[in-house]
C-alpha cells in the first residue's frame, strides 16, 4: 500500500526520494510528497494529489526544496479523501516536525480530540497528522524519545518515519504490525524504504526492521532499539537478486514480463525439493512443525485474493492425496468466523508479501487456538515468516505488477510439493502415484512455455471480446479455482465485470445472464470432470453466449463446442491448474492493454494490503 522512503547523507536527498518512490509505484497510491531539511535548517517540502509526475513538476518549479536529509511518501487513502492536504508528509503546529506513515492509527479520533482541546490545529483529515502533533507535544530535545513516548499512546499497525529541523542529521523510524521497512547501507549515506526495489540501485546491504523496533538513522549508520530503548543487534543481509529483476526487461509492462517469467519461477520453486528418487524433500524447511504433521486431524487454509485461490487448489490437492478434512476461510473473515481449530489442526497461511494484515491476524487467531501454522510466502524476513512455525518459500522473486501472476503459480507449485510431502509422510497415497505426480512437475516449465508461445493468438481473441460488458469463467473440481482466478485478473486490470463459478452452479442462477454479449470461458482439460464441463458449455452455447475453452491439444470435442480455443499441453490432472491459468492471465492482460488500462497499477488497488 503506502510507500515510505528516507535518505541521509552528503547528497541532495530529493532526487533519491523521487526515484525511490517511483520504484514503489507498484504498491498503489493516490498522492505523494517529500520533505527535506535545507542548509539553513528549515523544514521544506512539497506534496501533490495524483501521480508522481505532478509532484516532480511542482518540485522543478520549487527548487528550494532540497537538503541532505529527507523523507518521501506515496499515500493510499484510508482516512480522508485523496488531496494535496491529506498527502504526506504531515507537520506539527510549529512546522519543525514531519511524519510519514503507513497503516492505521485506530485511536486517532480520541487522540485528535484531546490535542484540539490543548490548542492544536489540524490541516488534514488523516489519522497520521495526530502523530506529528503528539511528537511535538512530547519533544524535549530528544526526537527518538519523543517518538517512543508518542507510540505508547498509539493503538494500531504502522510503519512511520519522522524528521525534525531540530535534529537535522537523524531520521527516526518505527514499525508495529504488518507494514514493512528496510534500511539500506551505503558509503557515508543511508537509505530507507518500504520495500527492497526502492533502494536496490543504491545498495545491496540491508536490514529489515522488525515489529516493535525503532531505528535512528544517520549518515554514519543506524541504531536499532525496542520501544523501551533497549539496543537490538541485527546483522546486515545481502540482497541476492539482481537490479534487472525490478526492471521491465524489454516487455511493455511488468505484468507481462512476470507472466513470461513463470517457467523459470516453477523451476526455482521446485529446485532442490525433489530428489533423484522422485521423493519430495521438505524436512529441513518444515523443522518447526516437527512431528505435528504426522498427527494433525484437519487443515485450515487462509489467505486473501489470489493467494486464497492458490490455497483452494491446495485444498483439492490435500484432500485427494492426504485424505484429511480441509477447509478454506478468507483471511479477512477468519477471526470473525469462529474457526473450529485447536492443537490437532494445521493452519496454512498464504501470502505473497508476508505482510498482508488480515493474513497475519488470522495466524494470531490460529496460534492462540493451539494450531500449528505453516506460512507459504515469497518474502524472506517478512512479518508472516516470523509468526509461523515454518515457512515454505515460493522463490518467485520480486513481483512489481499489482495483479499477481507468477506468485500465484509459485504458490500452487509450493502447495503441490507440500501435498506430495505430507502424503508420503502419512502414507495416504500409493508411493507410485506420489512419484508419478512429482515426475510430472518436471514437465511444467516446458508446458507453460508452450502456452506463452500462443500469446499473440490469445491477443486476437481478446480483440473480439474486449467490448463485452460481463464475462463468466467456469470450471470444476481442481480447476474451479482456476476459473475464480481468471475472473479476478479480468476484474483487476481490465475493469471488466467477471465472475468465476463452479460450472454445475450455472443452472442455479447465472445462466440467466447469458446472451450473445456475455462470453463464457471454460476450463475443459483432461480429467474426471471433463465430460460434465462439455455439457455445461453446450448449455452456454445454446443461450448464444460466445464460448472460449481452455483445452488440451487435439481435443476435437472441446473445439466443437467453442468459438475459440486456448490450447494447452496435457499434464497430470492435479498439476493442470498451473498450466491452465496461463492463457487466462494473458487474456486479461491483452484486454486491459488493448483498452489502454494502467496494467501494472490498476486503479484503487495496492500490491500489499497492510491494513484491515
Amino acid at each position: 500500500m503506502c510507500g515510505i522512503v528516507g535518505y541521509v547523507g552528503p547528497k541532495n536527498a530529493v532526487p533519491f526520494l523521487l526515484d525511490a518512490l517511483s520504484r514503489l509505484e507498484y504498491r498503489g497510491y493516490d498522492s505523494a510528497g517529500v520533505a527535506a531539511i535545507d542548509d539553513s535548517g528549515r523544514l521544506v517540502g512539497s506534496k501533490a494529489e495524483g501521480k508522481l509526475a505532478r509532484l516532480s513538476e511542482r518540485l522543478q518549479n520549487d527548487s528550494h526544496v532540497a537538503g541532505r536529509i529527507g523523507l518521501g511518501h506515496t499515500r493510499w487513502a484510508t482516512h480522508g479523501r485523496p488531496s494535496d492536504a491529506n498527502a504526506h508528509p504531515h507537520l506539527d503546529c510549529s512546522g519543525r516536525i514531519a511524519v510519514v506513515h503507513n497503516g492505521i492509527i485506530e485511536n486517532y479520533a480520541t487522540l485528535r480530540a484531546g490535542l484540539i482541546e490543548r490548542g492544536h490545529h489540524f490541516a488534514s483529515e488523516t489519522d497520521t497528522e495526530v502523530l506529528a502533533h503528539l511528537i511535538e507535544q512530547h519533544y524535549d530535545g530528544d526526537l527518538a524519545g519523543a517518538v517512543r513516548r508518542t507510540l505508547r499512546e498509539v493503538v494500531g499497525a504502522y510503519a512511520l518515519g519522522v524528521m525534525s529541523s531540530e535534529s537535522p542529521d537523524r531520521l527516526v523510524f518505527a514499525r508495529n504490525g504488518a507494514s514493512p521497512l528496510v534500511i539500506g547501507f551505503g558509503e557515508g549515506e543511508m537509505f530507507v524504504a518500504s520495500d527492497t526495489p526502492a533502494i536496490l540501485p543504491y545498495t545491496r546491504k540491508e536490514i529489515v526492521l522488525e515489529e516493535g523496533e525503532m531505528a535512528v538513522v544517520g549518515s554514519d549508520g543506524v541504531v536499532i532499539t525496542d520501544y523501551e530503548g533497549n539496543r537490538v543487534d541485527r546483522k546486515v543481509s545481502l540482497v541476492t537478486w539482481d537490479a534487472s529483476s525490478a526492471e521491465k526487461g524489454g516487455f511493455k509492462h511488468f505484468m507481462l514480463k512476470e507472466i513470461f517469467e513463470q517457467p523459470n519461477v516453477i523451476k526455482e520453486t521446485l529446485a532442490g525439493r525433489i530428489d533423484d528418487a522422485l521423493d519430495v524433500r521438505l524436512e529441513n524447511e518444515l523443522q518447526g512443525l516437527d512431528d505435528r504433521l504426522a498427527s494433525i486431524g484437519k487443515i485450515a487454509i487462509t489467505g486473501c485474493g489470489t493467494a486464497f485461490y492458490a490455497g483452494m487448489v491446495g485444498m483439492y490437492l490435500l484432500r485427494s492425496l492426504v485424505r484429511l478434512p480441509v477447509e478454506m476461510e478468507l483471511a479477512s473473515e477468519f477471526r470473525y468466523g469462529d474457526p473450529v481449530i485447536d492443537a490437532s489442526a494445521l493452519t496454512i497461511a498464504m501470502s505473497q508479501s508476508g505482510e498482508t494484515a488480515d493474513t497475519v491476524e488470522a495466524v494470531r487467531v490460529a496460534r492462540s487456538a493451539g494450531s500449528a501454522v505453516l506460512g507459504v510466502c515469497n518474502k524472506l524476513g517478512s512479518h508472516l515468516t516470523r509468526v509461523v512455525d515454518a515457512t515454505l518459500f515460493t522463490r518467485s522473486g520480486p513481483e512489481i505488477g499489482v495483479a499477481a501472476t507468477k506468485t500465484y503459480v509459485a504458490q500452487v507449485t509450493a502447495m503441490t510439493l507440500f501435498a506430495l510431502y505430507l502424503a508420503r509422510l502419512r502414507k495416504t497415497a500409493p508411493l507410485e502415484r506420489i512419484r508419478e505426480i512429482a515426475e510430472g512437475t518436471r514437465l511444467l516449465p516446458a508446458a507453460v512455455d508452450a502456452v506463452l508461445n500462443a500469446s499473440n493468438d490469445i491477443r486476437k481473441v481478446a480483440k473480439k471480446i474486449r467490448k463485452a460488458h460481463s464475462a463468466l469463467f467456469i470450471g470444476r473440481y481442481i480447476n474451479y479455482p482456476t476459473a475464480l482466478e481468471g475472473a479476478l485478473k479480468l476484474k483487476e486490470i481490465a475493469y471488466l465485470h467477471a465472475e468465476g463459478y463452479a460450472a454445475g452452479e450455472m443452472k442455479h442462477g447465472p445462466i440467466a445472464l447469458l446472451d450473445a454479449s456475455v462470453p463464457v470461458i471454460g476450463v475443459v482439460t483432461h480429467g474426471r470432470v471433463r465430460d460434465k464441463m462439455l455439457s455445461n458449455l453446450m448449455e452456454s452455447r445454446a443461450r448464444e453466449a460466445p464460448v472460449i475453452v481452455v483445452a488440451n491439444h487435439g481435443d476435437d470435442e472441446a473445439a466443437a463446442v467453442a468459438d475459440h480455443v486456448f490450447w494447452v499441453p496435457r499434464v497430470d490432472e492435479l498439476l493442470a491448474p498451473i498450466v491452465n491459468v496461463i492463457p487466462l492471465q494473458l487474456l486479461a492482460y491483452h484486454i486491459a492493454d488493448l483498452d489502454g488500462k494502467d496494467v501494472d497499477q490498476p486503479r484503487n488497488l495496492a500490491k500489499t494490503v497492510t491494513v484491515e
